[in-house]
């Protein structure tokens, strides 16, 4: 697959609706734009591998159990604890050789082998850390992909929403930090991590990619132009910033005051 390839994979993407996303064919594709000199096998094969795996535990366990059991116990799907920033972790194909990566990462083999084996899983935008959301005859339970799937009570899910600056209401509100989002925002999130990083490493090109794909994922959304004009001025491509810029004003009037003072400054910078 070249990154043009990936490219029209993730057009197509973007411009159909949250119940047809292809989660897992849409993630491998971010990971050939990133890198087109891989070979995307062995993450196909994982996958599939993981679904096998998930269906063939749930004849004799529990949904939660099944799927703790078939991605981190069976296939050794864990977090990198120790290099937890190291780029690696965000790249599906890097992770079906190393077994490990970030809690979003790990999701997305997560949710691909629920999806084929029909257990009702979603992601969780919690803050600060991905979770997931699987439903029981119990009632909704979380689990962290992180730490081997495991099951997260709803006092800890208070404790870490606490932690990151939650006002108490909020973070007593388990209806609202469980709520379910759809894979395409799952995707949407992993290259939003991305993106930080490489911005924060001052990765420019790398961020450049990262934000684009999002704006390929979600094309009605205005605010990744704004993150691949900020990576091309980070790059001294100024003419291509001035065009996204002029993108994200065109998108959505609402962020036309940021973005036309953005494209001014850029403006002046070329004349």
């Amino acid at each position: 697959m070249t990154r043009e390839e990936a490219e029209a994979i993730l057009i197509r993407a973007g411009e159909g609706a949250d119940a047809d996303f292809p989660l897992f064919e849409a993630a491998l594709a971010c990971a050939v734009h990133e890198n087109p000199d891989r070979n995307p096998g062995p993450a196909e094969a994982l996958a599939q591998e993981a679904a096998e795996r998930l269906i063939e535990r749930l004849k004799s366990e529990s949904p939660e159990e099944a799927v703790a059991e078939a991605l981190a116990g069976d296939l050794r799907l864990n977090g990198d604890v120790l290099t937890y920033d190291h780029p690696d972790n965000a790249d599906v194909i890097a992770i079906a050789e190393r077994r490990k990566g970030l809690p979003v990462a790990l999701g997305v083999f997560y949710l691909h082998a629920a999806r084929q084996a029909k257990v009702a899983l979603a992601g969780v935008d919690f803050p600060g850390h991905f979770l997931l959301r699987i439903e029981t005859e119990e009632g909704p339970l979380a689990l962290d992909p992180f730490s081997e799937g495991r099951v997260v009570l709803p006092s800890e899910l208070s404790r870490r929403a606490l932690r990151t600056g939650l006002m108490p209401d909020v973070a007593a509100r388990l209806e609202l930090l469980m709520a379910p989002v759809p894979d395409r925002a799952v995707l949407i999130r992993l290259q939003n991590n991305i993106f930080a990083r490489a911005q924060q490493a001052r990765d420019w090109p790398r961020a450049e990619r990262s934000a684009l794909r999002r704006a390929l994922l979600n094309p009605a959304d205005h605010r990744p132009w704004l993150d691949v004009a900020a990576a091309r001025e980070g790059q001294g491509a100024l003419a291509g910033a001035l065009q996204a810029l002029t993108r994200a004003q065109i998108l959505d009037g609402g962020a036309a005051i940021a973005a036309r003072a953005a494209r001014e400054r850029v403006r002046l910078r070329l004349n």
